[in-house]
């Protein structure tokens, strides 16, 4: 009986990239595994064909040759003197590699996940932490060092991290002879799993610390120092490194991160280096012009020079009085928007005045206006004439 093609078999184009082929083998491989289909001798009769054809068609050259030859590159007659391929495909030398991202997906530990790890006495890494931090953001232009309390895990004193009472040590795990991992015959290969005996350390504590129960790390709270730098922004991230929780059994420590939020200002708003300070101004200010004072986060007061006719809206740049950048020498700008205050709670004196002004108005003094109830009639004369 002729084999398949191995495209066939992988339910792909012939044109097929790399990852393609690696994702139609995974789903094909899960779907046919022996130990998903126990006692079905066509699944795996299909397991050993869909590895077949990956092994030959994973590899450019192997795939070249398929290609070019057919099943015939392999079958002894195109490749047996010098130049030709390696052994044919199937359960050879690179069965393992070619099954290693399957495994793990199924089992976690598969052969090829944690190949050649040898256990190193169970001293795990510890786990990183998260600590939220609220500044001002006065904190963050000046920058500033700040003092945390965080409770963690910490390394044992009593054991020094060992887990074992003072005077012992742990020994050898005897169920798998301090591999961390048992292996287990399953249909045509072996399987290999973590250590029931050990959890994967390769050693027991026969006689562990009454103070952490042989943990080697207890629950306590620290004190620590953290340096803010000028220029942070909201949600800035902060390492701390070794300053997370200590590894079991006098395994390092994880990192700390400390995540920065920037209070909201009562003056200033924020844009990256830049601030913004909406500023309002009478009316009288905006017709006739003057100065007036606007403050910076530097405690500083700044002088800012009002034009006669000033607009609603209209900014000016103060350079160089903005949030300094992160890391760098710069300073950002500090925009200063001018509102146009219509005054309340008027005399009847200053009512007077007003229509007076009213009165002596005209296209001149009020261009914007004028200008817009203009272009209005000419939309209601264009109406009325169509």
């Amino acid at each position: 009986m002729s084999k398949r093609c191995f495209y066939d078999v992988l339910g792909v184009d012939r044109s097929a990239s790399p990852e393609e082929l690696k994702k139609a083998f995974r789903t094909l491989a899960k779907q046919h595994h022996p130990d998903r289909n126990p006692g079905d001798a066509e699944a795996e009769k299909k397991f050993k064909e869909l590895n077949e054809a990956y092994d030959v068609l994973k590899d450019e050259q192997t795939r070249a040759a398929y290609d070019q030859y057919g099943h015939a590159a392999f079958d002894g007659g195109m490749g047996g003197g010098p130049g030709g391929f390696r052994g044919g495909p199937g359960f050879g030398p690179d069965f393992s590699s070619s099954m290693s991202d399957i495994f793990d997906d199924l089992f976690g530990e598969f052969m090829g996940g944690r190949r050649g790890r040898r256990a190193d006495g169970g001293r795990s890494r510890g786990a990183d932490l998260r600590y939220n931090m609220e500044i001002t953001l006065e904190d963050a232009y000046e920058g500033k060092k700040a003092q945390i309390r965080v409770p963690t895990q910490v390394a044992c004193e009593t054991c020094t991290g060992s887990g074992a009472k003072p005077g012992s040590s742990p020994v050898t795990c005897p169920t798998c002879q301090g591999m961390g991992k048992v292996r287990a015959q399953q249909g045509f290969f072996t399987i290999e799993r973590t250590c029931p005996n050990c959890h994967g350390r390769g050693q027991v504590i026969e006689d562990p610390c009454t103070d952490c129960g042989g943990a080697g790390r207890v629950q306590k709270e620290r004190t620590l120092s953290v340096n803010i730098p000028a220029g942070v922004e909201d949600g800035t991230r902060i390492r701390l490194s070794g300053e997370g929780e200590a590894g079991l059994h006098g395994g390092p420590a994880g990192d700390l991160y400390i995540f920065l939020s920037v209070q909201p200002h009562k003056l200033f708003q924020r844009d990256g280096a830049d601030l913004f300070c909406h500023v309002p101004i009478s009316v009288t200010t905006a017709a006739l012009g003057g100065e007036i004072e606007v403050p910076t986060l530097a405690g500083t007061k700044v002088k800012v020079k009002i034009p006669e006719g000033t607009q609603a809206g209209k900014q000016f740049r103060l350079r160089s009085k903005g949030m300094p950048v992160l890391h760098g020498r710069q300073l950002g700008d500090l925009y200063i928007q001018v509102g146009v205050e219509t005054p309340v709670k008027l005399s009847k004196r200053q009512k007077e005045l007003l229509k007076e002004f009213e009165e002596g108005s005209n296209a001149e003094t009020n261009p914007e206006s004028s200008g817009f109830f203009a272009k209005v009639k000419e939309f209601w004369d264009g109406l009325q004439n169509n």
